[in-house]
C-alpha cells in the first residue's frame, strides 16, 4: 500500500511541477536610458510613487549599481 500511495504522489507532483506556470505578476521590465541632466533621485521621483529613496534602492539593486553615478547614454531596466 506504501509504494502505491508514494508512487501516486510523486506521479501527482511532477505533473503539478510541469503544469505550473509563472504568475506574471511582476509585470514586464521598462527599458530608459540615462539623458544628460539625469540622476538617480531624478529617474526615481518620475517613475516611482512615495519617496525616491525606494525607488533608487529598486534601481541600484535591479541594475547591479554599486553607487549612485550615472552617465548619459546609459541603459537602466526600471523595475
Amino acid at each position: 500500500m506504501f509504494p502505491r500511495l508514494l508512487i501516486l504522489l510523486l506521479t501527482v507532483s511532477l505533473l503539478v511541477g510541469i503544469a505550473a506556470r509563472p504568475s506574471g505578476g511582476a509585470g514586464k521590465s521598462v527599458g530608459y536610458t540615462v539623458k544628460p541632466t539625469d540622476t538617480l533621485w531624478s529617474i526615481a521621483t518620475k517613475h516611482y510613487a512615495g519617496d525616491p529613496r525606494e525607488g533608487i534602492w529598486k534601481l541600484q539593486k535591479r541594475n547591479h549599481l554599486a553607487g549612485t553615478t550615472i552617465v548619459a547614454g546609459q541603459k537602466l531596466v526600471l523595475p
